[in-house]
């Protein structure tokens, strides 16, 4: 029998990182834990640096584990907050539709995610999320956020993590863009492994 190089089973349990990003007290903790844990709490205090909380769930019949990293937004963590972006499959924009100023921050967070994940792809797994629609007095309009994501190719949600709504979407359609970008470079690893084999015998050189 000849042995079977690996292969992608979709039965098998999948592993991704996806990491949480942008202004502070835009709602990104808030909105982690009405995904994870369906609970809302407006009492955060500030993150510092980065938490983690775990989500499994199944996309296309494959077993998912996301590990999800809440990141700090203050401005003094910028650094240390780019860190953490090693190694990510997927990436969540999040701006607050009150403030004006954290969707004009959303051009800064994303250059600068794409400029620390190597390999850099312009198609990177990313999602945009404009938080807080249940509140009035707000800043930024739908047609606003939706032509910034528009022009970039990113998939746009408008959702309150206080209300639950569209929360569970946005993150899932990012799980299955990751998805979907992890078992392309899966099979393109696999195809690079096979033309790796060595079948060309090196020529003899005269000395």
């Amino acid at each position: 029998l000849v042995p079977q190089g690996p292969s992608m089973d979709a039965s098998k349990k999948v592993d991704l990182k996806i990491i949480i990003i942008g202004a502070l007290g835009v709602g990104k903790t808030s909105l982690l834990h009405q995904y994870v844990h369906k609970t809302f709490y407006e009492d955060y205090r500030t993150t510092l640096g980065a938490s983690i909380l775990t989500k499994v769930l199944a996309v296309d019949n494959t077993p998912l584990k996301l590990q999800i990293w809440d990141t700090g937004g203050q401005e003094r963590f910028r650094s240390m907050v780019s860190t953490f972006y090693k190694g990510s499959d997927g990436c969540v924009l999040a701006f607050d539709v009150t403030d004006r100023e954290s969707f004009e921050s959303l051009d800064n967070w994303r250059d600068d995610f794409l400029e620390k994940v190597i390999p850099r792809e312009q198609d990177f797994p990313m999602v945009v999320l404009g938080n807080k629609i249940d509140i009035c007095d707000r800043q930024v309009p739908k047609e606003t956020a939706s032509a910034w994501c528009k022009e970039k190719d990113i998939p746009y949600f408008e959702v309150s993590a206080k209300n639950n709504i569209n929360v569970a979407e946005a993150f899932e359609t990012l799980a299955k863009q990751a998805l979907t970008t992890y078992k392309g470079i899966f099979e393109s690893y696999l195809t690079d492994s096979i033309k790796l084999t060595p079948n060309d015998k090196p020529k003899k050189s005269c000395c």
